[in-house]
C-alpha cells in the first residue's frame, strides 16, 4: 500500500516538511515537561475511555447502560458546547489548525488543547465509533503550543511536535510507534532524539495512571 501510494502521489508528508529543531540548551527543558504533561493527559484520557467502556457497577453505570441513546445525546451536546466555546476550532480532526500553526509559526488558542481533549473524550465514551489518532495529534499540538509559551526563544513548531508525540504516546503507550509516526508525518529527522526522549517519558508517566494502553484494553 505504501509503495502504491508513493508511486501515484510521490513522496509526501501529512503535515508537510519542516526543518525546525531545538537549538538552545534551555530549549531541551521542554522535552521532559512535554513528556510529563502529555503522559498525564494521555493516561487520563485512556483511563476514562477504558473505564466507561467496561461500565460501572453502580446506579449511574446501570443508567448509562440502560439508556445508551440518551447518554450519546448528552455526550454530543457536551462536544457541541466545547465547539462553541472554542469558536468552532475543535471540530473534526484538528488537522487544518495544527498544519497552519506549524506552517506559519502561530500559536494555537490557549484553550484549544483542553477543549479538544474534552471533546474527544466525550466523543469516545459516547459509544459511537470514532477516531483517536488524528484528534490525539491535535490535542498534543495544543499542549505543546501552551508549553512553548514558557520557552520564548524555542521554535514553536518544535515544541508542538514534542507535545504531539508525548500525548499520543501517553494514549497508546507505544513510544516507538509514536515518535516514528510523528517524525515521518513532518519529514523532520532532526528532532528524532528529543521526540524519542519525550515519547519514552510520556509512556512511563502514562503507565502510572493507566496500566494498559487503550488499544490493548
Amino acid at each position: 500500500a505504501g509503495l502504491t501510494s508513493l508511486a501515484l502521489a510521490g513522496n509526501y508528508a501529512y503535515f508537510g516538511s519542516s526543518a525546525m529543531s531545538l537549538a538552545r540548551g534551555t530549549d531541551w527543558l521542554a522535552v521532559p515537561l512535554c513528556g510529563v504533561v502529555g503522559g498525564l493527559a494521555g493516561g487520563l484520557f485512556s483511563r476514562a475511555v477504558i473505564a466507561m467502556a467496561r461500565g460501572f457497577k453502580n446506579p449511574l453505570g446501570h443508567a448509562i447502560k440502560g439508556h445508551p441513546l440518551w447518554f450519546a445525546f448528552a455526550c454530543g451536546l457536551a462536544v457541541a458546547i466545547c465547539g462553541l466555546i472554542s469558536g468552532d476550532t475543535i471540530y473534526g480532526t484538528g488537522y487544518v489548525q495544527v498544519k497552519e500553526a506549524l506552517d506559519h509559526g502561530t500559536p494555537l488558542p490557549r484553550d484549544f488543547g483542553v477543549l479538544k481533549l474534552l471533546a474527544t473524550t466525550f466523543a469516545a465514551i459516547s459509544g459511537i465509533p470514532g477516531g483517536i489518532f488524528s484528534p490525539s495529534l491535535a490535542v498534543g499540538a495544543g499542549i505543546g503550543s501552551n508549553i512553548a509559551a514558557l520557552f520564548h526563544d524555542a521554535p514553536l513548531g518544535a515544541v508542538m511536535l514534542l507535545g504531539m508525540v508525548s500525548y499520543f504516546a501517553g494514549v497508546v503507550q507505544a513510544p516507538i510507534t509514536a515518535f516514528v509516526i510523528v517524525t515521518e508525518m513532518t519529514d523532520n529527522h532532526g528532532m528524532v532524539v528529543p521526540l524519542m526522549a519525550a515519547a519514552l517519558i510520556a509512556h512511563f508517566v502514562s503507565r502510572m495512571i493507566c496500566e494498559e494502553g487503550i488499544y490493548h484494553a
